[in-house]
C-alpha cells in the first residue's frame, strides 16, 4: 500500500467522499450552520455526470443531496476562473426549484433548495473572507422575502495563512478540500470527528485501485479540457492579431488593429474552442465512459495515435 492521497477538491474525490453519510453529515451541518443532530437523515440523489449542453463531453461531477426530505442541495467543486459563474449558479437553482413541481401540483411542495459553490479561484473583489452566503433580503429592511433559495460560496484562495484555534466547522472543511499533504490531513483530522471520518474514507478510496484509475482518468479529462481551452484561446488571439493587421492596413492603423482585434480575437476564439471542444472532449468522453484509460492516457502523450482513435470513432 502507498501513501497515495486523492485531492479532495477533485470533483470524483470529494463526491466519492459524500457518499460516507457521516462526512455528508458533518460538511452540511458546517455549511448550513446546524447542528449534526438536526440532520436526521441525508440522500444522495445524482450519480451520473451532468451536461450543460448537448456538446459538452467533460460534464459536471456536482452532489447532489436530499436532507431531512425538506431541502435540497447541490455541491459543485469549480478549479479554474469561470466569470459567469454567479449566473450559472443562479440558473441551475432555478432549475433545481422549478423542477420539483408537476403539473396539476400545488405550490407548497416546494423544498428549500440550496446552492455550494467550491471555487478554486476568486470570484469577488479582494478583501472579502473566503466563504459567503446569500439569500432572497428586502435591500433596505433586510427581511427575507422567502427562504427556500440560497446559495453559499467558498472561495478557497482566500483561506488565511494559517490556522487559528477556535476556527469555524466550516474554515476547517474548506481547509480539508483545499489540503495536499498528508500532514494536513491528519492535523485537520484531530479537530473534527466528521472530517476524521472523511479523511478514513479519502484513505480507502485512494487505495481502492478502479476507483482511481476513474480518478486519474477524471483529473486527466480537467487537465486536458483546460489545456484545450488554453491553446484555444491563443488560436483565436494569433488569428486576431493577423485579421486586425489585414483591415487595418485597409482601414487605418488605428481603427483598423483595433476594431480588427476586437472582431478577431472573438470569430477565432468561438471558432477554436469549438472544433477543439467537438474533437478532443468527444475523444475523452468516449475512452472514460468505455473505461479505457490506458488509451487516454497515450492518446494525450502520442498525436498520431490520437488521430488514430478519433478516425476510429468517426470523430
Amino acid at each position: 500500500m502507498d501513501d497515495f492521497l486523492m485531492r479532495p477538491k477533485v470533483d470524483f474525490a470529494f463526491k466519492e467522499i459524500m457518499t460516507d453519510e457521516k462526512a455528508r453529515i458533518g460538511f452540511l451541518s458546517a455549511v448550513l450552520k446546524l447542528r449534526p443532530e438536526d440532520i436526521r437523515e441525508t440522500r444522495l440523489l445524482n450519480t451520473d455526470l451532468r451536461k450543460e449542453h448537448e456538446n459538452d463531453k467533460l460534464g459536471i461531477l456536482d452532489v447532489r443531496l436530499l436532507m431531512n426530505d425538506d431541502t435540497e442541495a447541490d455541491i459543485e467543486i469549480q478549479l479554474t476562473e469561470l466569470r459567469v459563474w454567479t449566473e450559472r449558479a443562479l440558473f441551475y437553482l432555478s432549475k433545481m426549484y422549478v423542477d420539483q413541481i408537476l403539473s396539476g401540483q400545488d405550490y407548497d411542495v416546494f423544498k428549500k433548495c440550496v446552492s455550494i459553490s467550491i471555487l478554486d479561484f476568486d470570484l469577488f473583489r479582494k478583501g472579502t473572507g473566503f466563504y459567503s452566503c446569500f439569500h432572497i433580503m428586502e435591500d433596505t429592511r433586510h427581511f427575507l422575502y422567502t427562504d427556500k433559495m440560497e446559495f453559499h460560496v467558498i472561495e478557497l484562495p482566500k483561506l488565511p495563512e494559517k490556522l487559528k484555534e477556535g476556527c469555524s466547522d466550516i474554515e476547517l472543511w474548506a481547509r480539508f478540500i483545499n489540503a495536499e499533504r498528508k500532514e494536513e490531513f491528519d492535523m485537520l483530522a484531530q479537530k473534527d470527528p466528521y472530517i476524521e471520518s472523511a479523511y478514513e474514507h479519502l484513505q480507502v478510496i485512494s487505495q481502492d485501485r478502479e476507483k482511481r484509475l476513474e480518478y486519474e482518468a477524471r483529473q486527466k479529462a480537467i487537465r486536458d479540457h483546460n489545456q484545450m481551452m488554453r491553446e484555444a484561446e491563443e488560436r483565436g488571439r494569433e488569428v486576431g492579431e493577423r485579421i486586425g493587421r489585414e483591415a487595418g492596413e485597409r482601414i487605418g492603423r488605428e481603427a483598423g488593429e483595433r476594431i480588427g482585434r476586437e472582431a478577431g480575437e472573438r470569430i477565432g476564439r468561438e471558432a477554436g474552442e469549438k472544433r477543439a471542444r467537438e474533437r478532443i472532449n468527444k475523444l475523452h468522453s468516449y475512452l472514460i465512459r468505455e473505461k479505457r484509460f490506458e488509451d487516454l492516457e497515450r492518446s494525450a502523450n502520442d498525436e498520431d495515435y490520437q488521430k488514430q482513435l478519433m478516425e476510429r470513432y468517426g470523430i
